[in-house]
């Protein structure tokens, strides 16, 4: 009965379309008065206790890195570079979009923010090429899914914490499937772009253009350098990156690039203080909805059902893909992640998993959830820049899905893509 009143408060609020960290904080604290058996101190406690992490400290602090950059005029001239390198082939602005957000979401981690950033400047020049608005949209809304693939990723750390697994090993393993989704897409861009037409520029290649936007963009494409050769070098843990990052972003903001000014730190502050309340209410609410599920052994009544409906390793992630599949389409991923990581990885374990192998397939997963509706954060995001409606976007978006599903099938039978970096 508990869990009926659990699921079924939570699925009502959710059609209700009340935020997901209060639904998931409703449904536990209803469920708590409904049964007797927990006291509310639970909820409180647990509110305060989950966040109450130093690992955790590093989503503050990163989603302040990307918010300074952002704003730095960082990716600008990560558009600058991409599109020098690919603007002259078919399809080369669609190209140098993905490109682009492949080298934000190393700063930023996270994918609505790259979809804002990057297709602020991109869809508008897109568009002006005479590219289909749907198309424009569509490539940078699902090329901003690689903001949480790539570190430093927020899921990442979450899963990290969740499932007491390295954090700097899951920023490594990231690098490889991230890049390997960017491919993916990239092949469909140009695949489309062919067959519309969608020539590049008629300036030529120029190695001497390339090698100068380079010289500008250095100071942002060093960042992820910093971060991962900070970690694995034992110079700093990602919590102590996350603020490294946060201080190069200012200096280069400020006094390099001076695209901001002091001025304009309180507006960036409090847009990032924002988001982090955010967040952290849902990393909060997340946590004592799946501590009740854990002691109702949900956990362990589904680890015992998909053990005697197969013993099959290549059933079992199917499924479990299945579910994160559509648990994406209506779960926001950090709250989807602190929810379901207790649940599978016991599981996956059992049935041989790498714990880290695991997390990569939960995040690269679940980005897909950034692109299906009706949740999906970067359709809504990217339907207000370009101003389409999410329908159009949805419908336009659906051959990336695809080319996503494509990369997650290798990320899931070739582990090495992952675990061979780490």
């Amino acid at each position: 009965m508990s869990i009926f009143i659990l699921f079924s408060t939570f699925a009502f609020l959710v059609v209700y379309t009340v935020p997901i960290a209060i639904a998931l904080g409703i449904a536990t604290l209803v469920t708590i008065l409904s049964t007797g058996n927990l006291s509310v101190d639970f909820l409180v406690s647990t509110l305060i206790t989950s966040v109450d992490s130093f690992p955790i400290m590093a989503v503050p602090f990163f989603i302040l890195a990307g918010d300074i950059m952002g704003s730095g005029g960082i990716s600008q001239r990560l558009v600058n570079f991409a599109n020098s390198l690919v603007k002259n082939i078919t399809g080369g602005f669609a190209i140098a979009s993905i490109i682009t957000c492949m080298f934000f979401a190393a700063i930023s981690g996270s994918g609505p923010a790259t979809v804002a950033a990057v297709g602020g400047i991109m869809i508008p020049a897109m568009i002006k090429y005479g590219y289909d608005r749907g198309f424009a949209t569509a490539v940078v809304t699902a090329a901003g899914a690689i903001g949480v693939m790539i570190p430093p990723s927020i899921p990442m750390v979450m899963y990290g914490v969740s499932a007491s697994t390295s954090i700097g090993d899951l920023f490594i393993a990231g690098v490889v499937p991230g890049l390997l989704v960017t491919f993916c897409l990239i092949v469909w861009a140009y695949i489309y772009s062919k067959k519309k037409g969608y020539k590049g520029s008629d300036e030529p290649f120029s190695f001497k253009e390339v090698f100068e936007q380079l010289k500008h963009a250095q100071l942002a494409l060093l960042i992820p350098v910093i971060i991962l050769g900070g970690i694995y070098g034992g110079i700093f843990t990602p919590t102590e990156a996350s603020v490294v990052a946060v201080v190069y972003g200012l200096i280069v903001s400020l006094f390099v690039y001076k695209e901001i000014t002091f001025k304009d730190l309180p507006q960036i502050f409090t847009k990032s203080i924002l988001t982090s309340v955010i967040v952290l209410l849902i990393v909060g609410t997340a946590t004592a909805f799946g501590k009740y599920l854990a002691l109702e052994q949900i956990p362990t009544q589904i680890a015992n059902a998909m053990l005697a409906f197969s013993d099959s390793k290549i059933v079992f992630i199917l499924l479990m893909v299945a579910l994160l599949l559509v648990v994406g389409c209506f779960m926001e991923t950090v709250a989807a992640i602190i929810i379901l990581t207790p649940i599978l990885v016991p599981v996956a374990m059992l049935f041989g998993f790498n714990p880290v192998h695991i997390g990569i397939i939960m995040v690269v997963t679940l980005a897909i959830g950034f692109i299906t509706p009706p949740l999906g954060l970067n359709l809504f995001v990217g339907s207000s820049v370009s101003g389409i409606s999410v329908e159009r976007l949805s419908k336009a978006i659906v051959p990336f899905f695809v080319a996503m599903l494509i990369a997650l099938m290798f990320v899931i039978f070739i582990p090495q893509l992952s675990l061979a970096l780490i």
